[in-house]
């Protein structure tokens, strides 16, 4: 399968990035439409995976902290490494904004895909939206220590 993965500004992915959360968050996992939508949309960077047709299958986000969020990949289209691809995508992005580490709440049942991208377990469970999380936090360079543990949500 061909991919294409766009990064840019909530502004010129908001149409597809919205569609994508409201089919994973709000339809398929229950999560209430005014936890989904906050102000860190309109200032972080987003990423949308076009399949070959060009529809949208999977979207993320990069905060301007450091923090990855709202990571969704359409039902349809789980399993090939849809999701590897839009993580890899934010990651590149974080480096690029000179982050030296990466934080993000996963929810439980994803914990093992973020441990396989070196994501490492960090604190005890909480809930978010409902749902179980774990905070994970992958470091990008060495001096990162300092940095990944002032990151919050």
């Amino acid at each position: 399968m061909n991919l294409a993965i766009v990064t840019g500004d909530w502004d010129s992915l908001r149409e597809h990035a919205q569609a994508l959360r409201i089919d994973v968050f709000v339809i398929e996992q229950g999560v209430p439409a005014e936890l989904e939508w906050d102000e860190a949309d309109e200032v972080s960077t987003h990423a949308v995976a076009y399949d070959d047709a060009g529809a949208a299958v999977a979207t993320g986000r990069l905060l301007p902290d450091g923090h990855i969020g709202r990571m969704a990949v359409l039902k349809s289209a789980r399993g090939r490494g849809i999701g590897s691809r839009v993580l890899h995508a934010l990651i590149d992005e974080a480096r690029r904004h000179g982050h030296r580490a990466v934080v993000l709440h996963a929810q439980t049942h994803a914990l093992a895909f973020y441990a396989l991208h070196g994501f490492i377990e960090r604190g005890d469970e909480f809930m978010e939206a409902g749902i179980p999380h774990r905070e994970m936090v992958l470091v990008l360079d060495s001096g990162a220590g300092e940095v990944a543990d002032k990151a919050h949500p």
